[in-house]
């Protein structure tokens, strides 16, 4: 069973509480963050506490546009992003991990939107992320 944390609204997730909860997958996330919020890529991590959730997020964003979510849970962290029916074949079309590509064939629609769900335990697990960063990020 999942378990999600970071559900107190009192706990800000600093850096020494990330490290807590997320045990080894924290080298992972750290590697995320450096990779995502270096002076090149420049994109943003705003963490938030959400009621309607009950948890604490991270939103990413290139100046207005959210790249992805991310949301800490027991032994790892999930990255989602939201495509369109239109953007969908570019994922397709990416070098990433092709059980990624086939939970996204099937994923069923929020709306208009497709959800992308990464689960990251590994450093190895965010090269994926990233390549997925890159082309959200270049989608009008």
């Amino acid at each position: 069973m999942e378990i999600q944390l970071l559900i107190d609204q009192d706990i800000f997730p600093t850096r020494e509480v990330l490290k807590k909860v997320l045990g080894e997958s924290y080298e992972a996330f750290d590697e995320l963050t450096r990779s995502i919020t270096d002076s090149e890529s420049g994109l943003k991590m705003e963490w938030r506490y959400y009621k309607d959730g009950k948890a604490w997020l991270c939103k990413t964003t290139d100046i207005k546009k959210t790249i992805f979510w991310l949301s800490v849970w027991d032994k790892y962290f999930k990255t989602t992003f939201y495509f369109t029916e239109k953007t969908r074949p570019g994922i397709l079309a990416l070098d990433i991990d092709e059980r990624i590509k086939e939970r996204f064939r099937t994923s069923k629609f929020i709306g208009r939107l497709i959800p992308l769900t990464i689960y990251v335990e590994r450093k190895k697990d965010i090269n994926d992320v990233l390549k997925i960063a890159v082309y959200k990020r270049s989608l009008k």
